[in-house]
């Protein structure tokens, strides 16, 4: 009888055990507030219906490399803003584009010098819906999961060499975009957005 009991009673510990060491595993791959997978976190990005940042870009030819830091804007369905803060020659130059139209606001600087010392300015491939756009329309966009990253990739609509691949990378804790690279046709890059700040809202 002894023995029955001993063994009903070890039998009950090793269910004990067992029940909390699962417990424990599924606690630890819980994450609270972010329990979404890499789909729904692309999901999430390519519904973005607006979005305020601070970026900064860095511009790499076969000369030289320029840094910019803007502040962009976007307002679903297609108004996008641009303004430099730095660097401080065109730093207040604010473009607005809505899909048709490009607004340029600063009244000390004329078109010619703007795009001389910033030829991308204009272009709307630094901003995040212009990768949106490219995604959503590119049939081989994919995406793919790098330690604590989403890695979305997509070809570029622009017939650019310069303007070939981009590459946004997601941080999968707060669904925000971290970086984006921009590759030429071989595969240098040679655009790359920092996300020094960013606030998305979105409808998924």
């Amino acid at each position: 009888m002894k023995k029955k009991y001993w063994l009903i009673l070890l039998i009950i510990i090793l269910i004990g055990i067992l029940i909390l060491f699962f417990y424990k595993n599924s606690v630890k791959n819980l994450k609270i507030g972010n329990n979404k997978n890499s789909q729904e976190i692309v999901d999430y990005i390519l519904n973005i219906s607006s979005y305020e940042a601070q970026i900064t870009v860095t511009v790499t030819s076969n000369k030289n490399s320029n840094k910019y830091i803007l502040k962009q804007t976007y307002q679903a369905p297609n108004i996008c803003t641009q303004e430099v803060i730095e660097p401080s020659n065109i730093a207040g130059v604010k473009l607005e584009n809505d899909g048709t139209n490009l607004k340029i606001e600063n009244s000390n600087l004329n078109l010619k010098t703007i795009l001389e010392n910033y030829s991308y300015l204009g272009d709307n491939c630094l901003d995040l819906h212009s990768f949106i756009e490219d995604y959503k329309q590119d049939s081989n966009s994919k995406f793919e999961e790098k330690d604590s990253e989403v890695l979305m990739k997509t070809n570029s609509n622009i017939e650019n060499i310069y303007i070939q691949e981009k590459i946004l990378h997601i941080d999968k804790k707060t669904f925000n975009p971290t970086q984006m690279e921009i590759k030429d046709n071989k595969q240098k890059t040679t655009i790359y957005i920092l996300y020094n700040e960013v606030k998305v809202n979105s409808t998924k």
